[in-house]
């Protein structure tokens, strides 16, 4: 097998030209990967079911597929796999197993990747911090004083472990973004509806949930997607996939683009030093690349906004949880108490409330957008600073209110951009000085993932980021 040095030194396009040339067999890297995840998961908890066996028996060892054999872990949301339970981080649901793939775990699967098991999940994906009493606490590989992000943290942690390159994770809030960020890894939530979400699901919390992966690095991002992209049979709505594959187009730097950049909060509040320092490097090593760049922040009021889509999202509970009682902690017996506290309040939201926040979305979207008539990209902070200490957002009581507000207070950026479905991407630009990473976002407008990959891809080139923790 690879030691864990040469393990390290590459990326998921890395080890599948490396198998490609005949350098190392696709098996020996499958096997490569159980040993780095048996080795590294129990130090940061973030692998919670494993298939190990399965997936080396499912392996041709003869398939000449570009990413046969490759390691892949499916994060325990929202995610079908034939056989695998799908426990949404609930103990209530760790029996559940499904007899069909998603579209998307489909795809993956079809191109040969060896689906090795799930990685941890808050409850519902209800937290910016994966702790739940199904799963745990998952740490962060930089330092396990500190949460790894959430809702995808156990994919942040296994991959800035070094356990495998890259890993699935989904995002209704910032759930792929705030991970990769508080991990130092690269993160993008896609264009709504660029990734399929079926069968099992139409329109996934009125189109403010998405699916794609936390990489190491951005051609990853892109190869996955150019796997993953397309609509499937019966989809609502979908969005086009350009007609070069992503992969391709971001070998092309972008020409000169117009970025704006903020150093604040949306509302101009104060954000934490370090992610204020992250945007403002960011924003220079930009213009040294020859973009124009100029701080301006957009015109809408984004306190609003996430109030009304964050409502809009827990409000969608009742359709999952419909016909349950929930008078009672008896008649939830099982979910923990802020699961509860949001079943309730989804339950006993009146359908007119529910409609109107959607209409509230749309016209602070509406007014979000006019910023990209004038700019190409806004650079974000990605978080209010680095990753917090384990414990900061409990879900073992039932303050939904108090919950949320410390909830978008760790994560002001993140949220405006599931309501506008607009293409999101975290990048590790920083450090502290204690060694946590600090990253950025850049955000596109509707449909021009090519162009936001393409950018991150150019900033990738002209930096020296470090995406896997010291061992």
């Amino acid at each position: 097998m690879l030691t864990s040095e040469e393990w390290r030194a590459h990326d998921l396009v890395g080890l599948a030209a490396r198998a490609t040339s005949g350098q190392v067999s696709r098996r020996e890297i499958l096997q490569t990967a159980i040993r780095e995840i048996e080795a590294r998961n129990p130090a940061v908890n973030a692998v919670v079911v494993t298939r190990f066996e399965e997936a080396l028996d499912a392996l041709d060892d003869a398939a000449t597929d570009r990413f046969a054999g490759m390691p892949y872990l499916i994060k325990d949301l929202h995610a079908p796999v034939r056989g695998l339970p799908l426990a949404n981080g609930s103990v209530r649901f760790k029996d559940t197993v499904f007899d069909f793939d998603s579209t998307t775990v489909a795809r993956l699967r079809a191109a040969g990747f060896g689906l090795l098991g799930r990685t941890a999940s808050p409850e519902f994906g209800l937290s910016l911090a994966t702790e739940s009493v199904a799963w745990g606490i998952t740490r962060n590989p930089w330092n396990p004083d500190h949460g790894a992000g959430g809702s995808s943290g156990g994919a942040g942690a296994a991959v800035a472990s070094g356990m495998l390159p890259a890993a699935h994770a989904t995002d209704s809030a910032g759930s792929i973004r705030i991970p990769a960020a508080f991990n130092g890894l690269v993160g993008l939530k896609p264009t709504r509806g660029l990734n399929a979400f079926g069968p099992h699901r139409g329109d996934p919390n009125n189109g403010m949930s998405h699916e794609h992966a936390v990489t190491r690095s951005v051609r990853d991002s892109a190869a996955i997607l150019d796997i993953t992209a397309g609509p499937d049979a019966g989809c609502p709505y979908f969005t086009p996939r350009p007609d070069m594959p992503f992969e391709r187009l971001i070998e092309t730097p972008p020409e000169r683009l117009r970025i704006g950049f903020i150093t604040t909060r949306f509302d101009g509040g104060p954000v934490h030093r370090e992610s204020r320092a992250a945007a403002e490097m960011t924003a220079k090593l930009l213009s040294d690349l020859g973009h124009e760049v100029t701080e301006e922040r957009p015109d809408f009021d984004s306190n609003a906004l996430t109030e009304a889509m964050i409502r809009l999202l827990i409000g969608s509970l009742a359709g999952m949880f419909a016909g349950m009682p929930a008078d009672n902690d008896e008649d939830l017996h099982g979910f923990e108490p802020m699961t509860r506290a949001a079943i309730r309040f989804a339950q006993g939201t009146e359908l007119g409330t529910h409609l109107a926040r959607a209409a509230q979305i749309n016209a602070h979207v509406r007014q979000l957008a006019r910023y990209f008539e004038d700019y190409d990209i806004l650079l974000t902070p990605a978080a209010n600073g680095p990753a917090p200490l384990h414990g900061v957002l409990p879900m073992d009581h039932s303050d939904l209110d108090a919950f949320l507000d410390k909830l978008f207070e760790i994560s002001p950026f993140t949220a405006p951009f599931n309501a506008s479905g607009q293409p999101a991407i975290m990048l590790p630009v920083h450090r502290t000085a204690d060694g946590l990473p600090v990253a950025v976002q850049l955000v596109g407008r509707f449909a021009e993932d090519g162009l936001v990959l393409r950018l991150a891809a150019q900033m990738e080139r002209a930096s020296d980021w470090q995406t896997i923790a010291p061992a």
